[in-house]
């Protein structure tokens, strides 16, 4: 009797520092920013703005972001909701003989979770980058990392792919369950998606001439955007205010954590909130499904500076969504969108 294929599940993230730490955001940081597909310049020009501007100075205020955001016992929040994840698809289901944590950036390492996943014997592994929207600085970058270790091995099993899922209807009722709990009729909503430079949008798109060019661009995903980040976030926040059933007077999509003089995706969430609360908004609850795990994004700049920004500006009542973390509909949400990349690569 033949025996059903072993398979791995490898979760990516983006990653976090060992510690909260100036040592360690630093080591972090050189990591993160010294990646091609990050800061996108010459290799000559990257390490003179990494070495001789940034790091300078961005650690040591990381550090201070990262301390007020960091657990005792179980450190970095986007670390052990990641694990948490994990413990739940593990315990939700025997599909998998092997799941296994790996981060772009930092620890548990993309590297050692494929050989943690190799080491166990599976038969195929399936590979989820837990971006729902896809750029070229998560989505692009964490897949190259994938690629590039298993180069190096003499023995690599079938490779499966979850794609981006900005539109799959488990990831936005799983989004959507967690506004269920926060969201009342009278508050405004703002959805906040990280933010990246134009040029990397720009990048993008195929045709060189749709990104960007008038006002609508991202108005539906098309052949010239369906790649582009800006659009899938658009496409992401159409879907949730749908199941929602939010007017478009009640919300407003934005884009956060923007570095350095680059012009990047707008309007920009800092400014965004301190004009609702000179505009008259008196209720804010903030959104971020560019986030499957909770962060320092989300966590520290959203729900503590956007907090003060808005009381500071007139505002009287602020709340964060929580990401999906390890929420029961989005476990099962998960599992539903890695069914279906199997499925499909089955009959490719």
């Amino acid at each position: 009797m033949k025996r059903s294929p072993r398979l791995g599940l490898l979760l990516l993230n983006l990653g976090s520092p060992d510690a909260p730490t100036i040592r360690a955001v630093r080591k972090y940081l050189a990591e993160f920013l010294g990646d091609p597909r990050v800061l996108v310049m010459s290799r000559l020009k990257r390490w003179f703005v990494l070495h001789f501007i940034i790091l300078r100075t961005r650690p040591k205020n990381s550090a201070h972001a990262y301390q007020s955001i960091w657990d005792s016992k179980r450190g970095s929040p986007l670390i052990y909701h990641s694990v948490a994840l994990r413990d739940a698809i593990i315990k939700k289901t025997d599909r998998f003989s092997t799941v296994a944590i790996g981060m772009r950036y930092g620890n548990p390492s993309t590297e050692s979770a494929l050989d943690d996943l190799l080491a166990s014997g599976v038969d195929q592994i399936i590979v989820a980058p837990l971006y729902p929207q896809y750029a070229m600085s998560t989505t692009a970058t964490a897949l190259e990392r994938v690629y590039q270790h298993l180069a190096k091995k003499m023995y690599v099993p079938p490779i499966t792919i979850v794609p981006p899922f900005y539109d799959h209807p488990a990831y936005i009722q799983a989004v959507a369950a967690q506004g269920r709990k926060v969201i009342k009729d009278d508050m405004f909503v703002l959805f906040s998606f990280h933010g990246l430079p134009e040029s990397h949008l720009r990048l993008c798109d195929p045709t060189k001439q749709h990104c960007l060019a008038h006002p609508g661009c991202c108005g539906a995903i098309s052949d010239a955007n369906r790649n582009c980040y800006r659009a899938h976030c658009f496409a992401t926040t159409r879907l949730i205010t749908q199941a929602l059933g939010l007017a478009p007077d009640r919300y407003r999509v934005t884009f956060q954590s923007r570095l350095g003089k680059e012009v990047w995706t707008r309007p920009y969430t800092d400014e965004t909130i301190i004009e609702l609360a000179r505009e008259g908004i008196r209720k804010l609850v903030v959104y971020s499904p560019a986030f499957t795990a909770d962060c320092l994004e989300t966590i520290e700049e959203l729900g503590s500076l956007g907090r003060d920004q808005f009381l500071s500006a007139g505002g009287q009542e602020y709340q964060l969504i929580p990401a999906v973390n390890d929420a029961e509909v989005w476990v099962d949400g998960l599992l539903e969108i890695i069914e279906d990349s199997v499925a499909i690569s089955a009959l490719e």
